[in-house]
């Protein structure tokens, strides 16, 4: 294994331009929300050539240094976003600094026709009329549509003769040849993956998820020539693509289902935040599927979402002779937070040690109330979930006594500490100290209430984070994220997938 290896760059803070072309082979690193930060790669070689229909086009290919001839390499295809160019996908991710430490090739392809790759068009809904090019808000005119034929895509015949020149060139592992696409570039890589995705051994993307009626037609049946496929899906928090939140949530839901259903994933993933990293990994019985949501994130791609692509997928799947793929060793191990839960307002269900359990009562949002005034005026100073003392003993393995007809309850917990709460208190004695907690004791179906914010934090010492009516808490720092509360959501209020998923295909 080599080495990951940043370069130092030179700052350019005040520039403004979508890709400053002063970027190309310079040491130059500009940062725009986390989309470029490393200087132009070193090893980054530029090729023009006839590929397919008579036509010039370019692409960058990036060796590592460790590339050795008499080994199988695997090759990864990366394509840029609208308007942009394979060089600047290359500055914008980080997968040279991967390729670097893992051996693999890199190719990033130009678009030919204005920097735009020959996409399908439609509509955010079930439509099956299709939008024309540019209809889609914010969307720049000079977009070619793909043709009904995708056979004729300029685009298509490109990056299949680029996989045919690069084994031609290289000794490329077949089993194991992978593509990422960010934007418009992920609307390139899901239309490959759909219907050429037998070439792959897994796909990711970044930014605009497909149309949903370009994955489903009319009778809500899946569209699909390319079969099942390790596939990746970063949906960036702040994203905006539907722009209205709704329709944007059932968008990254259906493409998450699309997917899970050809896949044959199981309905319940496991779930990790770590910081501002959101990530939802599922077992599939024909291949696997990860959902990842950034916090805080615009549209497009972090710097390190390539690198966890690899890490987290790619370096863990390849496609047998038979056409199945199969798992192997990843760099870094799908797994859940260890020690993890989250509740939603009005459900009895709560994520627990990555599954779905039922405790003894509906989670409660309270209102902690300022009162003043003589003619009953009140404040809201805070909205809290309230979750039974029960779930919170289990959680955190202590022991739970009730007395005074359950108005009183006693806990100790596994250091020894011993705590009381009683209904109507915001006060809570601890080692025969008073805690004032957040807001007041609740007692609902015979069971004191606390607010599970308040105890994570305060009692044991745990992070928690709240978006979306989803509290979610941890031993480690989390940043819970919108289309990761959103998922959640689902699993507790059991509404993972609509009643005809089973007729999907």
């Amino acid at each position: 294994m080599g080495k990951m290896i940043l370069r130092p760059g030179i700052p350019d803070d005040d520039n403004r331009e979508y890709l400053p072309e002063k970027l190309k082979e310079s040491e130059i690193v500009v940062n725009e929300n986390g989309n470029n930060s490393q200087p132009y790669p070193k090893n980054l070689r530029e090729f023009h050539g006839v590929i397919a229909d008579g036509i010039t086009d370019e692409w960058y290919v990036y060796v590592p240094d460790s590339y050795y001839p008499l080994k199988k390499t695997p090759l990864v295809i990366s394509l840029h976003g609208g308007m942009m160019t394979g060089w600047g996908q290359a500055v914008y991710t980080s997968w040279t600094l991967a390729a670097d430490r893992d051996g693999f090739i890199v190719i990033f392809p130009n678009a030919n026709y204005n920097r735009f790759w020959q996409v399908q068009w439609g509509t955010w809904e079930t439509d099956p009329n299709q939008h024309t090019p540019g209809s889609m808000e914010g969307e720049p005119p000079g977009v070619r549509s793909c043709p009904k034929d995708i056979n004729e895509n300029h685009d298509i015949k490109l990056i299949l003769g680029l996989i045919d020149l690069m084994k031609k060139t290289y000794n490329i592992d077949e089993g194991r040849i992978f593509m990422q696409g960010m934007s418009m570039g992920n609307m390139m890589t899901g239309l490959f993956a759909r219907n050429f995705g037998n070439v792959l051994a897994g796909a990711a993307g970044s930014g605009a998820a497909a149309f949903l009626s370009l994955v489903f037609d009319k009778e809500e049946k899946i569209v699909n020539a390319g079969g099942p496929l390790a596939v990746w899906q970063s949906r960036p928090e702040l994203n905006a693509i539907p722009p209205k939140r709704e329709l944007e949530k059932k968008v990254h839901k259906y493409n998450r289902l699309y997917w899970m259903r050809i896949n044959e994933c199981e309905h319940i993933p496991q779930i990790t935040i770590q910081g501002e990293n959101n990530l939802a990994f599922y077992k599939g019985k024909k291949a696997d599927m990860v959902y990842y949501d950034i916090k805080n994130r615009d549209h497009g791609q972090t710097f390190d979402d390539a690198a966890l692509v690899w890490d987290y997928l790619f370096s863990g799947i390849r496609r047998e002779k038979d056409g199945s793929i199969v798992s192997i060793q990843p760099a870094r191990e799908r797994k859940g937070d260890t020690f993890a839960f989250a509740v939603t307002t009005d459900s009895a269900n709560v994520w627990f040690h990555n599954h779905i359990e039922k405790i003894s009562g509906a989670v409660r949002k309270w209102k902690k109330m300022k009162y003043h005034g003589l003619d009953g005026g009140q404040k809201v100073r805070g909205e809290y979930h309230m979750v039974p003392l029960s779930f919170l003993a289990r959680a955190f393995e202590a022991e739970l006594t009730y007395e005074a007809e359950n108005l009183s309850a006693y806990m100790r917990m596994p250091d020894g500490r011993t705590l009381q709460f009683v209904r109507g208190s915001i006060g809570c004695v601890a080692d025969n100290m008073l805690l004032q907690m957040y807001c007041e004791a609740l007692c609902r179906e015979e069971e004191i209430y606390v607010s599970a914010a308040w105890f994570s934090e305060i009692i044991c010492n745990m992070h928690v984070s709240e978006c979306e009516d989803v509290l979610y808490v941890t031993d480690h720092a989390n940043k819970l994220s919108a289309n990761m509360a959103d998922l959640i959501k689902d699993m507790l209020k059991g509404t993972i997938v609509p009643d005809n998923y089973e007729q999907m295909l």
